[in-house]
């Protein structure tokens, strides 16, 4: 028998993929973009010598590649082999004299392809930060180890979720939840260990971290790198360990008499008991019957709202506290990662029904009923407004509350003299090295301008006492964000019900929403924004005035109001074209087959033998 035949049939498939050769093309196209407007800014003439920007631009590739390779786990291996026990196929490779660790390295290898290609394209985008300096050559190396552990680290994590799990909802909000834990809560307790007992910070746990694996191989001096990266490793082999062993025993399905408790109990959780099945019944079925199917569970609704209650119950402890400047740092590093959790669960909702209706035939059911494709597709909108409205509105007031009084309350104790100073701050992290950064802190007498820059100084210049309208810039500022995150919500609805129609799976919806609504767009505009204002900051009528009070207010108002137009505007062009899509080949979508059927004509038959010629006599 050949060693390992999955892996071999798993890989022939793989290269044979159009998103194989894709996803590379495409990460190199990505880290070239954003090298050359790196490059465009080091030559305007700010100042900021080629290291510098060297070291900006290598942060800012291997911060981006982090993220993307610890999300791999998420879109390909989350759902990989739940996906393989919904269809029923996994029990057939188990019928065969195959073992749990043919499958799970068959698909390892498979899922990793794609991800491993692209993390190769990037490399040699990367030393181009080696050619600007700023970067050594062991840094270079080190980070590049570190981002192929987390790739790793993450599949592994992924693979092992899938094996135990049998919904593909329910495997992706797993794999988030372990993927964070294990990234933050070593260095978190660190932390948390170095606050309490009053000494520096101290490394042990977040040695299984591959976040701090990464940070630690671009820092200078002696760090226990290596052994960070033993137990990483150690960490993510013992996840596929179990996950060979766990793969043959759960791929089953248990036996009803022996787990009807349980059943009923998940049932429970899922759709409620019988009263509230029968008064959503009542309550729904003649406004909308796809309204009902898809407000049936509950279990999505009410995590989002026990997520919104943290969230609005930790925005309010933050500033409320007394120590208002840890307040500050914690919202600043969890408010995006939360919208990010956001934006995901949004995602992979908005397409989840329609890919299953389309997997169970549910979808030709309903349009051979008098159901209009109008009445389908709004009913699954309306289902995701009432599962998830309230909990995302009391979301966006707590991310607009938060924003204003960040603006009023963290630095309201700071009133430093009309003078400009320079301070210096030694080695500047990785996140505040990947770009410059302008923080306008308004107070009632005193506008304060902090500029960050990627050297290893902090610049702050304060000026006499301003007019109340720079308040009003910082409400301006604060509405903007929040309804550019409400127009980003409504666009991944519709955008990924679309995806819903056209993807074989909820993993594959999900990735491809998030991708074109956020990703790609999030690239082209701060790259289109941050070299407009670059340049206008460079021409010459506009240098002269870049110094003055007004300039100083009017520059995080311009940045801000232009970056959140251009969302605005591309949220608006996705909900047209996905409800056009929606609309206009709905039918012709729900009639294709998940699998493509190729029509091949028959063999031709054999040719017929000719009796011999019979002679004349």
């Amino acid at each position: 028998m050949t060693f390992l035949p999955i892996v071999e049939r798993e890989l022939r498939v793989a290269s044979r993929k159009r998103s194989t050769f894709w996803v590379r093309i495409i990460a190199a196209l990505t880290a070239l973009v954003i090298s050359a407007g790196f490059l465009i800014l080091s030559r305007i003439g700010w100042g900021l010598g080629a290291a510098t920007m060297g070291k900006a631009l290598f942060s800012t590739l291997t911060w981006l590649t982090l993220a993307a390779a610890l999300s791999a786990g998420l879109f390909f291996t989350s759902d990989c082999l739940s996906e393989e026990k919904r269809e029923g196929t996994l029990g057939f490779l188990f019928l065969t004299d195959l073992r749990g660790y043919d499958v799970v390295v068959g698909k390892l290898l498979a899922t990793s392809l794609r991800g491993f290609y692209a993390l190769l394209a990037l490399l040699p985008i990367l030393a181009i930060a080696l050619l600007m300096g700023g970067v050594t050559g062991a840094q270079f190396w080190k980070t590049a180890l570190a981002l192929v552990n987390a790739l790793f680290f993450s599949l592994a994590v992924g693979l092992f979720v899938s094996a135990i799990s049998r919904d593909s909802q329910k495997a992706l909000a797993v794999t988030v939840l372990l993927l964070v834990l294990l990234v933050a809560i070593g260095p978190g307790a660190d932390a948390i260990l170095a606050e309490v007992n009053q000494r520096n910070f101290n490394p042990a746990l977040s040695l299984s971290s591959p976040g701090y694996l990464f940070v630690a191989a671009g820092v200078w001096g002696k760090n226990p790198f290596w052994l960070g990266l033993l137990v990483n490793q150690a960490m993510a082999w013992l996840s596929l360990g179990a996950t060979c062993l766990l793969l043959p025993r759960t791929w089953q399905e248990k036996a009803a008499s022996s787990s009807t408790r349980k059943a009923s109990q998940t049932h429970a959780w899922k759709f409620g008991g019988a009263k509230r099945h029968a008064a959503l019944h009542r309550k729904l079925i003649d406004v909308n019957p796809v309204l009902w199917l898809a407000c049936r569970e509950r279990w999505q609704s009410a995590l989002f709202w026990l997520i919104t209650l943290l969230v609005a119950g930790g925005t309010v402890a933050i500033f409320v506290g007394v120590n208002r400047s840890t307040g500050w740092l914690v919202w600043s590093s969890l408010g995006g990662a939360l919208t990010l959790v956001l934006y995901l669960g949004i995602a992979s909702q908005a397409g989840r029904f329609l890919v299953e209706a389309r997997r169970g035939g549910l979808i030709e059911l309903l349009l051979a009923t008098p159901l209009t494709v109008l009445q389908i597709v709004q009913g699954q909108w309306r289902a995701l407004l009432r599962m998830f409205g309230p909990p995302v509105a009391l979301w966006l007031a707590a991310q607009l509350l938060g924003q204003v009084m960040l603006q009023r309350m963290t630095w309201s104790r700071f009133n430093p003299p009309p003078v400009a100073s320079t301070v210096a701050t030694g080695t500047t992290s990785p996140v505040a090295s990947a770009t410059n950064s302008a923080l306008v802190i308004m107070t009632n007498s005193t506008m304060v301008t902090t500029t960050t820059t990627t050297a290893t100084a902090t610049t702050v210049v304060s000026f006499g006492p301003i007019s109340g309208s720079a308040t009003l810039v910082a409400m301006a500022i604060a509405i903007a964000g929040t309804l550019t995150t409400a127009a980003n919500l409504v666009a991944l609805c519709w955008f990924g019900m679309w995806m819903g129609m056209t993807s074989k799976n909820t993993s594959l919806a999900t990735l491809n929403t998030i991708v074109f609504v956020q990703v790609i767009p999030w690239f082209a505009v701060s790259f289109t924004s941050g070299i407009a204002m670059a340049l206008l900051m460079v021409m010459p009528g506009i240098r002269n005035v870049a110094s003055t009070t007004q300039m100083m207010i009017w520059y995080p108002l311009i940045t801000s109001g232009l970056s959140d137009l251009l969302f605005v505007a591309k949220d608006i062009a996705f909900v047209i074209w996905s409800r056009r899509k929606l609309y206009g080949e709905f039918r012709e979508r729900a009639g294709r087959s998940m699998v493509p059927i190729r029509s091949e004509l028959p063999p031709p038959l054999p040719p017929t033998s000719t009796p011999p010629p019979i002679a004349p006599n």
